[in-house]
C-alpha cells in the first residue's frame, strides 16, 4: 500500500498558529485532515467561519474538519503532534488509551523536556510504547506555510521506510519534505537552534550589531553539533535543514517567537514578560540542554548564558560581552573543544 493511500487522513493534535500551518499542508498535498484543538470557541469559529483564531487571514478548507474530542481523530492513518515539549507527555498519555498499535505519531515539536531530558520522540516512546515516533522539523514559519509559500522541512524516523512513506503523503509543489532515519538529529537541531535565537535576539536588543550576532552564530553552531554529536546525531544531519538551516532563519528574522524573546530581553523587559504571551521553546530549553552538555563533557557557553540570563544569574551585557572576549586560539581548535 502507497503512502498516499495509507496516509489519506492526518489527524493534527493542536489549534495553535503551527497545527494549523501544517493541517493547511496536509490539505494542499491531497490529505482528509482532523484538525483538534483543546479551545472549544476556537473549533466553532473554524467549523462556521472556516477562520483559524490563531493564525489570522488563513481559510480552511473544507478537507479539514475541526474536531473537540480526541477520540474523533481516530481514522486518522497518521497523527502530527503539534502541541509543546512541555504539553507532549500528557497529551501521550490520553493519545495512547484511543489509538491502534503501530500508528504513526509524528511531534512538530522543537524542544527538551525539562526534568527528563527526553527529547519528543522519546517521550512518546515511553508514554505510548506501541506509537511509531517521528520527528518533523526545519527551518519553518507558521505564516509562510498557511500562505502556500516554498517551505523544506524534514521528516525523520527510526525506519527509513515510515519517514519516506509519510514525508511522501505529506508533501505538496510549496511544502517539499526531506525524509532522514536520523530523528535524534533532527530534534536535537529543532531543540538548540532556539536557543541560540535567543542569544542572538539578545545581541541585537543589547545594540551590539549584525557583527556580533554573525559571530554569535557561528560559534553557536559549532556548538550545536558538539553537543548533537555527543548524542549521537549524524553530522550530516546537523548540516541540513533541521539544524544549520533553522539555525539560519531563527536567527535573523523577528518572525521567530525566540529571537523575539531574545531581543525583548535585550531590550530590558524581565524573562516573565518578553515572550509576550506567546510560546519561546528555547526558553525551556535552555537549562536543560546546558545541563545535558555538562553530563557529557561538551562545553556549551551560549546555552550556559542563555540559560544563566533567562535565571537571572547574569548581567546580559556581562554575559554577551564574555561570550564575545573567549580565549583567543585557532578557530578549528577552538570548535573541537568548546572554547
Amino acid at each position: 500500500m502507497s503512502g498516499a493511500v495509507r496516509y489519506s487522513t492526518i489527524g493534527i493534535v493542536g489549534g495553535g498558529s503551527f497545527g494549523v500551518a501544517l493541517a493547511l499542508a496536509a490539505a494542499r498535498a491531497g490529505r482528509e485532515v482532523l484538525l483538534w484543538a483543546r479551545d472549544a470557541d476556537a473549533v466553532a469559529a473554524m467549523r462556521e467561519r472556516r477562520e483559524a483564531p490563531r493564525l489570522p487571514g488563513a481559510r480552511l478548507p473544507e478537507a479539514i474538519a475541526p474536531v473537540t474530542g480526541l477520540e474523533e481523530l481516530t481514522p486518522a492513518g497518521a497523527l502530527i503532534l503539534a502541541v509543546p515539549t512541555q504539553a507532549m507527555r500528557p497529551v501521550c498519555g490520553a493519545l495512547a488509551r484511543a489509538f491502534p498499535a503501530g500508528l504513526p505519531a509524528i511531534s512538530a515539536a522543537k524542544g527538551i523536556e525539562q526534568g527528563s531530558g527526553l527529547f519528543t520522540t522519546q517521550i512518546i516512546a515511553e508514554i505510548w510504547p506501541a506509537a511509531s515516533p517521528a520527528i518533523l522539523s526545519g527551518p519553518s514559519f507558521a505564516a509562510d506555510i498557511a500562505r502556500g509559500l516554498p517551505t523544506a522541512l524534514t521528516l525523520a524516523a527510526g525506519k527509513a521506510k515510515l519517514a519516506q512513506d509519510l514525508a511522501e503523503a505529506l508533501s505538496s509543489a510549496a511544502f517539499r519534505l526531506y525524509h532522514s532515519s536520523d530523528p535524534r538529529g533532527v530534534e536535537i537541531g529543532g531543540a538548540a537552534k532556539n536557543v541560540l535565537a535567543i542569544a542572538a535576539g539578545v545581541a541585537i536588543g543589547l545594540g551590539y550589531g549584525e557583527s556580533a550576532r554573525a559571530a554569535l552564530v557561528a560559534r553557536g553552531f559549532a556548538e550545536l553539533r558538539r553537543f548533537g554529536e555527543a548524542y549521537g546525531a549524524k553530522g550530516e544531519t546537523l548540516m541540513g535543514l533541521s539544524g544549520l538551516g533553522d539555525v539560519v532563519l531563527s536567527c535573523a528574522s523577528p518572525q521567530s517567537r525566540n529571537f523575539a524573546y531574545g531581543l525583548a530581553l535585550g531590550q530590558g523587559k524581565p524573562p516573565e514578560e518578553a515572550a509576550g504571551g506567546k510560546l519561546a521553546e528555547g526558553a525551556f530549553t535552555a537549562s536543560i540542554l546546558a545541563q545535558m552538555a555538562q553530563a557529557r563533557g561538551v562545553e556549551t557557553p551560549i546555552a550556559d548564558a542563555v540559560a544563566a540570563i533567562i535565571a537571572g544569574r547574569i548581567d546580559m551585557r556581562e554575559a554577551v560581552a564574555g561570550l564575545l572576549a573567549r580565549p583567543i586560539r585557532a578557530e578549528s581548535e577552538g570548535a573541537s573543544n568548546g572554547q
